[in-house]
């Protein structure tokens, strides 16, 4: 079964084939003009064991926890 999950830079994912969740890497944003954005948060998803299927992505820590949560989930529910 298939559940997709928008990712926070507008790609889709089906959470069902992630088999790896990197660690969390956080650094801070810059806008071009240097101004601070804040703290940002970006996670390899590998959607196969081969290294050319990861994903990195990169957002918000709020979003990245809600993404994260929604992977974990997803995974938690496929055998029901």
């Amino acid at each position: 079964m298939q559940r997709w999950i928008k990712l926070p830079d507008g790609r889709f994912l089906d959470a069902a084939r992630v088999v790896l969740i990197g660690k969390p890497e956080t650094f801070q944003r810059l806008d071009e003009e240097g101004n601070d954005l804040g703290t940002a948060v970006t996670v390899t998803l590998g959607v196969d064991s081969v290294r050319e299927h990861q994903l990195s992505v990169t957002g918000a820590r709020e979003e990245m926890a809600a993404l994260l949560k929604t992977i974990v989930g997803a995974a938690g529910n496929g055998g029901a």
